[in-house]
């Protein structure tokens, strides 16, 4: 991957067996992901329950940091530019602002976190596709024929910007985890993909986390919700040519 090149770590030899392995945010894509056939995004709440969400209607979705970078690019593709989530009235980052979205829409879905990890895989070499509990079996369908997968969980930031687990995107990628498991014979499993698997069988409440309960306490109960519910979705969206489109 052009614009997060690093060594391939894994040195995988061509007949290893399968893999799948887990790790967090930017410096997680410069650390393994050179050497992943298939690239597993997880961000919860919301962004890639979000991106499913308006796949499930046919839409196209361009991942974005956000600025006037997005507002350009939107313009630029006679899109709309989703809102933030406290935006009211139309598309936003907000997952049930999109269940109503216009069939095959255009839309550029600006976030601090999966966005902005998802453009920076824009020039992988590896299939990058948008993970959440919602699609989790049908993401594993999506690249179980991958010799290598990662799952890269986007997390939170503290007020200073520094990184934050999030525990939602952790049982995310630990159910792709489980499923893929089921998938692919003599699948090998890293123990932070393994400890994802464990986590996700113990599924805890999401409006329990700092994140939900802050979603809550705003009025954003049906987001949490939403992004709760499991296996729901059969539409695997998948990074193409810059925007996310519904795995053919």
């Amino acid at each position: 991957m052009s614009s997060l090149s690093a060594p391939d770590v894994a040195g995988q030899p061509a007949s290893a067996p399968p893999r799948v392995d887990l790790e967090w945010g930017l410096q997680g894509a410069r650390y393994l992901g050179n050497g992943a056939d298939a690239i597993v995004v997880v961000d919860v709440l919301s962004f890639c329950t979000s991106v499913t969400v308006a796949c499930e209607r046919g839409a196209c979705v361009w991942p974005h940091p956000g600025g006037e970078e997005a507002h350009a690019l939107a313009r630029s593709l006679e899109a709309v530019l989703a809102g933030t989530r406290s935006h009211r009235g139309g598309p936003s980052l907000s997952p049930t602002s999109l269940l109503d979205l216009p069939d095959r829409s255009r839309l550029v879905l600006p976030s601090p976190n999966g966005a902005a990890l998802a453009h920076a895989l824009m020039t992988s070499r590896s299939q990058v596709v948008a993970g959440c509990l919602r699609n989790a079996a049908a993401a594993a369908r999506c690249v179980a024929d991958a010799r290598r997968v990662l799952l890269l969980c986007a997390g939170e930031r503290w007020g200073d910007g520094s990184a934050r687990f999030a525990y939602e995107d952790f049982v995310g990628a630990g159910a792709v985890v489980e499923r893929l498991t089921a998938l692919v014979p003599g699948l090998v499993r890293s123990p932070e993909a393994h400890a994802a698997a464990l986590a996700f069988a113990g599924l805890q409440p999401l409006e329990l986390t700092p994140s939900g309960s802050e979603l809550v306490e705003r009025g954003f109960a049906a987001d949490v919700e939403l992004a709760s519910q499991v296996d729901v979705s059969d539409v695997a969206p998948v990074l193409f040519e810059g925007r996310f489109a519904p795995a053919a």
